[in-house]
């Protein structure tokens, strides 16, 4: 079998690439603005192509992976920050990051790939928990994050509006033919870093029901005596 690959988009100082070479997977190029977290990438990961401003990829023109992973700036959505949300100059990077992912797929069918072979086949995303708050009504701009995920297997999708409730700490949206996606919120403490930090991981499969299977059932197989900071239950839209 071979290797899954994988693009890494805002990098920073190659978390996901880390993730990625542990875990089988070979990380080939990454995105990253800042220079000093890219000298650190480029002495960790000497093989691993630098593509610079994501603002200045063409997906059609990215080499083809596997996996695209993306922790998009986080300050607009984090209830420390002004909350300007998506509508942000910094946190509406992540419209880039769906951007990308919709021309290489769209390059990959002008090349004849059809169903699981289209790449990428799976989209990472990492943000910090503020997102299921922000935006004009409570909660939106977490909403359009799952809705342009969606669109990016089925163009007229729609995801329904949480407010005024709030959105879980896990969901699925549930999975159809071809398509799953799941969320769930951890905390750096139960995985071995010695402090309070949560942030929600989100893991898109556009063509399969993989999703909920990586967030769920791997995750509580690999840590079946303990806590994995998640809270509250799970809720299928």
């Amino acid at each position: 079998m071979n290797r899954l690959t994988m693009g890494s988009l805002f990098d920073g100082i190659g978390g996901f690439p880390l993730a990625a070479v542990r875990t089988g997977i070979t990380p080939i190029w990454a995105s990253e603005i800042e220079p000093f977290p890219r000298a650190v990438t480029k002495r960790r990961f000497p093989r691993m192509a630098h593509k610079g401003d994501i603002t200045e990829l063409n997906g059609k023109l990215l080499f083809p992976v596997d996996v695209i992973c993306g922790g998009s700036p986080c300050q607009d959505l984090s209830v420390a920050g002004a909350r300007a949300g998506l509508a942000g100059a910094r946190s509406g990077l992540f419209m880039e990051q769906v951007r990308i992912i919709k021309e290489m797929r769209t390059a990959e069918r002008e090349r004849g790939r059809t169903g699981a072979g289209i790449r990428p086949r799976f989209m990472a995303w990492e943000n910090v928990p503020g997102a299921f708050s922000s935006g004009a009504q409570k909660g939106e701009d977490f909403r359009i994050v799952l809705e342009e995920i969606l669109r990016i297997h089925h163009g007229g999708a729609v995801v329904p509006r949480s407010f005024p409730y709030s959105w879980h700490d896990a969901g699925v949206i549930e999975p159809e033919s071809g398509f799953s996606l799941a969320w769930r919120c951890l905390d750096a403490q139960y995985w071995g870093v010695p402090q309070r930090r949560k942030r929600i991981f989100l893991i898109a499969d556009f063509a399969g029901d993989t999703a909920p299977k990586f967030l769920f059932d791997v995750l509580d197989e690999l840590f079946p005596d303990g806590p994995d900071g998640s809270e509250g239950g799970i809720i299928l839209i």
